[in-house]
């Protein structure tokens, strides 16, 4: 199957209005009284960040057949539409389209994924608009912290709109932690964090957890994305002796390091970075990425089914790769989730014109999906409006069916999410 094909044809699809949108939701007959769903969905499909939205035609058309029949709410069926809008990996263009399906297309309730640069000027709008909205893939200080206005984080009070699900900033460092005490190192670590939300709340919270457990941190400072060159941290790591390599960088941003690295002599043990190295394509078209690793949000592995289609973990990855041709990526599994919690809300609110009855609904959920519990009933995070995520850790290592394949090396806290190796270092 040809991926640009079916990409030009999502969108084609996605800029759909009206009656043509609905036919092609698969409903039937007058829509009467039947009140229409509107859904608007937001993610990175091009731009620095169009990696994570590279699964969206294909988790979207499921939801979409998923939906063909509506969704039943207070006795009648009622008519799903989905309306797919690309931020172009720009916080300005996020927050453009979100103002634009809530003003025009006047939407039911708004979805969006993929790091805060996406989710938080969709939430920003959202919340100033009073329209229900629903996000993941973005770890959840940033979502919560980096927003507009900014709250203040020694009183943290909820949002009313916007609600949020994903792991936080504490559980990709006792992953990261874990994964390194399985190597034998100087405990001397390297940070790569940029001048962006993720970059300042990841350069906050790693060194004052981890100078804790007796690991010394050699910090060059915040950089701006997609920076040309990285000597000067290549050659201050050189000095420090740093044999752990860890940050939060553009995948363009990781490439152009370690290149640069590997000019300069410099190879660490351990390379734990986010972001970058968690699409495979990326990790192949690097060549000499064998043995990086990072946090894994979900994968075939992971225990779970869908509350939307009842489909697996592992089928709903089979799925994806037997489609498109293409290996699975993680954030197949949390766009899906999106759409069951959606269904969930949808399904319990009674009346789909009642915003209120919405985020009533949403402060109520308690479901399992295929990423794992969604439950927004309990406090489970430092700020309010979150629902943390179960998080492991991986690293990627020559493979029999892909280039490259990623092997859980870390799940001592989720021990219900199998390992399959332990983590070695880069030779």
């Amino acid at each position: 199957m040809n991926g640009n094909l079916d990409r030009r044809r999502f969108v084609q699809l996605a800029a759909l209005s009206g009656a043509a949108a609905l036919a092609g939701c698969g409903t039937s007959g007058s829509l009467g009284d039947r009140q229409p769903i509107k859904l608007g969905y937001v993610s990175p499909a091009s731009g620095p960040l169009a990696a994570y939205g590279e699964a969206d035609s294909f988790v979207v058309a499921g939801a979409r057949r998923a939906f063909r029949d509506g969704l039943r709410i207070g006795g009648r069926s009622h008519p799903v539409e989905i309306l797919v809008r690309d931020s172009q990996s720009n916080p300005d263009r996020a927050g453009e389209v979100a103002r634009d399906l809530i003003a025009h297309d006047q939407v039911t309730m708004m979805l969006v994924s993929s790091t805060p640069e996406t989710t938080n000027p969709v939430a920003d709008a959202c919340e100033q608009a009073g329209t229900p909205c629903i996000s993941t893939a973005t770890p959840y200080q940033p979502w919560y912290l980096a927003r507009d206005p900014a709250p203040d984080a020694r009183n943290p009070r909820p949002y009313r709109w916007t609600w949020h699900f994903f792991w936080g900033l504490e559980d990709v460092i006792a992953v990261f932690a874990d994964m390194w005490g399985q190597v034998e190192s100087n405990q001397v670590l390297g940070g790569l964090w940029p001048d962006d939300g993720d970059g300042r709340a990841w350069s906050a919270g790693f060194p004052k957890v981890l100078r804790a457990q007796g690991y010394e941190i050699v910090d060059p400072g915040r950089y701006p994305d997609e920076q040309d060159s990285f000597a000067g941290e290549i050659d201050e790591f050189k000095a420090h002796g740093v044999q752990i390599i860890t940050g939060v960088l553009l995948p363009p941003d990781f490439a152009t390091f370690w290149r640069q690295a590997a000019e300069r002599d410099y190879r660490p043990r351990i390379a734990s970075v986010g972001k970058a190295l968690l699409f495979p394509a990326f990790i192949e078209a690097l060549g000499s990425a064998d043995g990086v690793s990072s946090e894994v949000w979900w994968s075939p592995g992971h225990p779970f089914r869908s509350s939307l289609t009842g489909a697996s973990a592992g089928q709903l990855a089979a799925d994806y790769q037997s489609q498109t041709g293409r290996q699975w990526i993680q954030p197949i599994g949390f766009v899906h989730a999106l759409f069951e919690v959606a269904a969930s809300v949808l399904e319990r609110a009674g009346n789909v014109a009642d915003k209120q009855a919405l985020v009533d609904a949403i402060k109520a959920t308690s479901i399992d999906t295929v990423v794992g519990p969604v439950d927004w009933t309990s406090n489970q995070a430092d700020f309010p409006n979150v629902s943390r995520t179960p998080l492991v850790g991986g690293q990627w290592r020559r493979g029999s069916t892909w280039p490259f394949e990623l092997e859980i090396v870390s799940n001592n806290v989720h021990p219900e999410i199998p390992a399959t190796g332990t983590l070695q270092p880069i030779t």
